[in-house]
């Protein structure tokens, strides 16, 4: 048995602490530890922080809360790698909560602590959670603008080309946030950061690719970045990427980088020569590009194909990606190895990518040079194909770039051409709002100067729709619907078939909307189509004046400009005339053109146009009507009308009880309806009395000897009667008597009722004026035929002056019994309503409306005009005497007697010496139109 060997031993120094081994389950004892001066603690105290940071976030807020984050940000300084490494991975999972990134915020070496972690000799740990926290900081736009001046682009864009994905993908993510700020934008330029982004794309993970597509987007917002992507290739790039269709989820962010390219004319230009469009047309159509050829057989055309197992793979990476803050994007690898390899056949791209290549269109034709260019390149074609899609979405996005498109003059001849109207007047039959407005958009602009467009739509029916869309459709396709109808009322025949289909009694209830541009275009639609007699008054019988007349108060000019100038088109007849200034038209009118803001040409047409058609306004507010202005049955003369006074309507006027201001003079020379009816009833009675025969007395004898005979024989038995049974008849008969007459009454009553209400509901009918009937009969037989105008004038004024009292002599006039006989009859027609051929004794303001009402009878021109005090007059253009023997031998005459040209301007003398004519500037003239 051997003998046992003592070991040797030494026991450690004794100022050296004895290894200790400690657990802790408490979180603020493991923060005392990251305190410790030693490194191995701290690096162990880091990393246990790490873990339990990961779990959740109220652990998050507990250590924030204990001061874990002061000292983990000190030790992100360390000179132990690992120490920094652990802090940085324990910083960088609590950058996911708000309060953490606050407090980090305040601290001034936050940013540069993170920054300094990106440097190329450090960990690529210390890489993927420092890109991870600054991503998390670059939320807010505070820190971007921190990040960015401690230099955080310049690392995070090295980090691009990193081999580990999780670096990738925080980097990228970092710069998509900074990319929101536009100096990030010049920067990620000077710095040579594009070309690792289009890298990027390559990645196998898509969302690395889904970030650095929205990193491009951003990017590529800038001018100078779109040039400098132009020259790394990004276009084709861009469209070989949507040609993967294992891509797919993706292609939607692709299309919105490349809509920003397009934007230039250079993109469009590239495009082009490199057959670039035609390319991604042919995608998104889901046909076979044209350098291409079919090596399989063709794909689903659901727009279903190659999504779900997509979609589940990107779902799976953004969650993974998201809750583990960017812990191991390799983890996600598996998954992508088992995705099946990309199939040869034509699979459909997805609605959501069709609709933005739609509106990539439709952005970059808002230049009128893009246009050209894509008109050249039949872009026209797809869209017109995007809108028979079953999206909604895709249809109302192809429709609106179709109207960008059809700007271009060629562009709207392209889409007839090839048949594009056809699905857009389908459209205006959908359910959803969106298609609806932006197909009748589309259609506005195709059918603006091109008659050609029109006549195609009254073709394939599209009238009635967008009748309908003007009261079933959301407010900006109503507005786009009465752009459509009044191009369509350019042409006579299609005016005339919408009119048919009841546009103007369509057009009405649009115009109380609220929206500006409705009430702007409804109003312009409604000038287009109230051009004939019988639309204005369907117009008119369907109230539609009311709301028309309310525009003209608008505060939005082109609302009240199109307002004006459709009342300038529904004033042309006077019963619609006439209504308008029942309604207040002609007031608001007055207004709009005594304010210096307000007045246009358009208003003040529309009053000029009002008054020619109601000269009863005309002159009560003017007090002139030119030679132009025939006066007509039904005209009313009520004096000057005082400013803020409302001008009446006759039956108004007639309603108003006597009173003893001036009499409304009317005219309407139209035959006595009473006397007519008496006249002929008279002749009627004698035509029957005439026609009666006589009758022989035989039968008249005979029968009342029968009556006789009777009588005698009753009156045998009627003595045996006794008195009781008389007096008993007598009551009976009274009762009888008494109970016919309260019916008798009855009826007369309900009678008279009856007659009232006729009465009351019986139209106005305006007093009818035979004796001026007489004149113009008289006039039209005598005056007419006289072979001068001179002489018809002549003739004219001693007429009249003979009916209005003969001659006056001069200063005589006060002594012209003129007022008690126009009394008298005001009193015995009980109305302020006069005609004008009772009167029988009248002066200036009587003899001028007489003399103007028959000039225009039988073709005399002369004009009226009003003056002060009971003074008017008439003007007449007649051209002087013939040429005297004395003219004819010193002054050049074509011929001997002709008359002297130009006219000359006479005022009729109708009371002193009736038929004599005044030159306007002379004194008589003068002392004739004053008192």
């Amino acid at each position: 048995m051997g003998k046992k060997v003592k070991k040797d031993e030494k026991p450690p120094p004794d100022d050296v602490f004895d290894t200790l081994a400690v657990e802790s389950r408490n979180a603020g004892t493991v923060v005392l530890m990251l305190s410790s001066p030693e490194e191995d603690v701290q690096s162990k105290a880091c990393e246990a922080i790490y873990k339990f940071v990961s779990k959740c976030d109220e652990n998050k807020k507990q250590l924030l809360d204990l001061g874990a984050v002061e000292h983990l940000l000190a030790l992100m300084q360390s000179e132990d790698k690992i120490v920094r490494r652990n802090a940085c991975m324990a910083v960088g999972v609590m950058t996911a909560h708000p309060e953490v990134r606050k407090y980090l915020r305040k601290q001034e070496t936050t940013f540069p602590a993170l920054v300094n972690l990106l440097a190329p000799d450090e960990d690529t740990v210390c890489h993927e959670f420092s890109a991870l926290a600054l991503s998390n900081m670059a939320t807010e736009f505070s820190s971007k603008a921190a990040i960015f001046e401690n230099g955080g682009v310049e690392p995070l864009i090295r980090c691009l080309v990193a081999n580990d994905p999780d670096v990738q993908k925080n980097s990228i993510e970092a710069l998509a946030l900074l990319l929101m700020d536009y100096q990030t934008r010049a920067a990620i330029r000077d710095l040579d950061g594009l070309s690792p982004m289009l890298e990027v794309l390559k990645s196998d993970y898509a969302i690395i690719q889904k970030l650095a597509l929205l990193a491009l987007e951003r990017a590529s917002q800038d001018g100078e970045n779109r040039s400098a992507l132009r020259e790394l290739e990004a276009i084709s790039k861009l469209i070989d990427f949507v040609a993967h269709p294992e891509w797919n989820d993706l292609h939607v962010m692709a299309v919105m980088v490349l809509s920003n390219l397009l934007e230039d004319l250079e993109s469009l230009e590239l495009i082009k020569e490199t057959g670039g469009l035609k390319r991604l047309v042919a995608l998104i159509t889901d046909q076979v590009p044209v350098d291409e050829e079919p090596k399989g057989g063709k794909g689903d055309k659901g727009d279903k194909g190659g999504k779900g197992s997509r979609n589940a793979k990107k779902s799976a990476k953004e969650s993974a990606a998201k809750c583990n803050h960017g812990t191991s994007a390799k983890k996600q690898e598996s998954a992508d190895s088992s995705e099946p390899p990309s199939g040869e056949a034509i699979i459909p791209t997805l609605p959501d990518v069709k609709m933005c290549a739609a509106k990539a269109i439709c952005r970059s034709a808002r230049s009128s040079e893009n246009r050209k260019i894509l008109h050249e390149q039949e872009s026209e074609k797809m869209l017109i194909h995007l809108l028979s899609h079953e999206s909604f979405e895709v249809q109302a996005a192809a429709a609106q770039a179709l109207a960008v498109m059809a700007e271009n003059l060629a562009s709207r001849d392209s889409v007839r051409e090839w048949e594009g109207l056809g699905p857009l007047i389908k459209m205006l039959g959908s359910e959803n709002l969106s298609v609806k407005e932006a197909a009748t958009l589309a259609l506005a602009n195709l059918t603006t100067a091109n008659s050609n467009n029109c006549q195609e739509i009254q073709t394939l029916n599209g009238i009635e729709p967008l009748i309908t869309c003007l009261v079933d459709g959301r407010e900006d396709a109503v507005a786009n619907a009465a752009c459509v109808l009044t191009n369509l009322a350019q042409i006579e025949t299609l005016r005339v078939d919408a009119q048919n289909k009841g546009v103007v009694r369509a057009l009405i209830e649009p115009l109380s909307s609220r929206n500006v541009t409705v009430q702007s275009k409804v109003a312009l639609a409604v000038a287009a189509f109230v051009c004939d007699f019988d639309s204005r008054e369907n117009f008119r019988q369907s109230d539609g004046i009311a709301p028309l007349i309310g525009l003209l108060s608008s505060g939005n000019d082109e609302v009240r400009r199109n307002a004006a100038w459709a009342v300038t088109v529904c004033a042309v007849d006077e019963p619609t005339a006439t209504e308008i200034c029942k309604l207040g038209g002609m007031e608001i009118l007055q207004e709009i053109q005594m304010s210096s803001t307000r007045r246009s040409p358009f208003a003040e047409a529309a009053l000029q146009k009002l008054l020619d058609n109601n000269l009863s306004a005309k002159y009560a507010l003017t007090g002139n009507l030119s030679s132009t202005n025939f006066i007509e049955n039904g005209f009313y003369d009520i004096g000057q009308l005082r400013p803020g006074t409302k001008f009446l309507t006759l039956e108004e006027y007639a309603k108003q009880e006597m009173n003893e201001k001036r009499p409304i003079i009317l005219i309407n020379a139209k035959p006595d309806p009473a006397f007519s009816q008496t006249q002929s009833q008279a002749e009627l009675d004698a035509k029957q009395e005439s026609s009666k025969t006589s009758v022989t007395g035989k039968n008249s004898r005979t029968g009342r000897d029968s009556k006789t005979e009777g009588r005698a024989d009753d009156k045998g038995s009627g003595s045996r009667n006794s008195s009781a049974s008389k007096s008993k008849k007598t009551r009976k008969q009274q009762e009888r008597e008494e109970k016919q007459r309260e019916e008798e009454l009855q009826a007369q009553l309900q009678r008279e009722a009856e007659a009232i209400s006729a009465a009351e509901n019986k139209p106005f009918e305006a007093p009818c004026d035979s004796t001026l009937l007489k004149y113009i009969e008289e006039v039209t037989e005598k005056i007419q035929p006289l072979p001068t105008t001179r002489e018809q004038v002549k003739a004219l004024a001693g007429f009249v002056a003979e009916k209005m009292g003969g001659s006056i002599e001069r200063g005589q006039l006060s002594n012209f019994g003129w007022e008690l006989p126009i009394s008298q009859i005001k009193y015995e027609l009980k109305s302020n309503v006069v005609p004008l051929g009772k009167i029988k004794a009248g002066i200036h303001v009587h003899r001028a409306l007489l003399f103007k009402t028959l000039a225009d009878k039988i073709a005399v021109s002369c004009s009226l005009v009003r003056g002060e005090y009971n003074r008017a007059w008439n003007e007449v253009l007649l051209p002087e005497e013939e040429y005297s023997l004395e003219d004819v031998l010193f002054a050049f005459s074509p011929t001997p007697g002709a008359p002297k040209f130009p006219p000359k301007t006479y005022i009729v003398d109708l009371i002193h010496e009736p038929g004599s004519l005044l030159r306007v500037d002379t004194p008589e003239a003068q002392t004739y139109k004053k008192i």
